[in-house]
């Protein structure tokens, strides 16, 4: 299959709302986009017993719970050798205090990086954006423990003002974390561990100044992002659009209105 070139000139724009007339209550099917989307249910419904079709689990919900963001980790073992990893089962858990969480898969072993965090040594969670994507992804590699995949991934090692490992340099946006928890998943059925969940707790963030905007959160389309989607596919943000939260005391009236409307035969 042949596939364009990547466009390093891609922009990421801001745009209007997908439906900017949508009213509450409105269904899907008011819409040409909607209608359509309608339109795949008439070929049904594939239902998959979990505890029976195990070996699609894990192509099936990374291809579908997308996109994911990428935890850059940069940790440090007892004996000094560092390790650099990429998890994207990872996310946000609160801000105050201010904890993420990434999984590790123990098999067909455990990873260097969930027995490194554990050492109180701390370690380095750095976003990942489009310049470094290739930077970032080979640290992937399933090398040995005694590997620094530092030493392959070209990029630049900065020093953290907390904890012993060092953050990604390249990165717009660091985190020197401590762990908080680390929670064994364990199988309800065999009763094997197969996954690590870490929380880390934030101690301290380097941001990039160039990539904040006025109100000095994170400018979107300075900091291009990358995100993880099924196989061995990556993605990045293109378009942007913003929906304000619903306020209840502003849009009471309106409610009431829709759904009296609803209720006419």
């Amino acid at each position: 299959m042949s596939l364009p070139p990547f466009s390093h000139d891609a922009h990421i724009r801001y745009t209007e709302p997908s439906n900017t007339s949508w009213t509450f209550g409105q269904t899907i099917d008011n819409t040409e986009s909607g209608r359509k989307w309608l339109e795949g249910e008439a070929q049904g419904w594939k239902v998959i017993n979990t505890e029976e079709d195990t070996v699609q689990l894990y192509p099936l919900m990374t291809s579908a719970i997308v996109p994911r963001p990428i935890a850059f980790v940069s940790s440090v073992s007892e004996t000094g050798v560092e390790n650099l990893a990429p998890f994207s089962l990872f996310n946000t858990v609160t801000h105050n205090p201010p904890l993420v969480s990434f999984c590790c898969s123990n098999t067909p072993r455990v990873k260097d990086t969930p027995t490194n965090v554990k050492n109180g040594l701390g370690f380095t969670i750095n976003i990942i954006s489009e310049p470094f994507i290739d930077n970032a992804h080979v640290a992937s590699i399933d090398a040995p423990p005694e590997f620094d995949e530092w030493t392959i991934s070209g990029l630049t090692k900065a020093p953290s003002v907390h904890v012993k490992a060092p953050r990604v340099m390249e990165s717009a946006f660091s985190m020197e974390c401590e762990l908080f928890q680390a929670i064994d998943i364990t199988h309800p059925v065999s009763g094997e561990i197969p996954t690590t969940m870490i929380l880390a707790h934030v101690k301290y963030i380097h941001i990039r100044k160039d990539v904040l905007n006025e109100r000095g959160v994170v400018d979107i389309t300075k900091y291009k992002p990358i995100a993880r989607l099924g196989d061995i596919s990556y993605g990045r943000i293109s378009d942007v659009f913003r929906l304000p939260r619903p306020v209840w005391e502003q849009e009471k009236e309106k409610i009431e209105h829709a759904l009296a409307n609803n209720e006419q035969p």
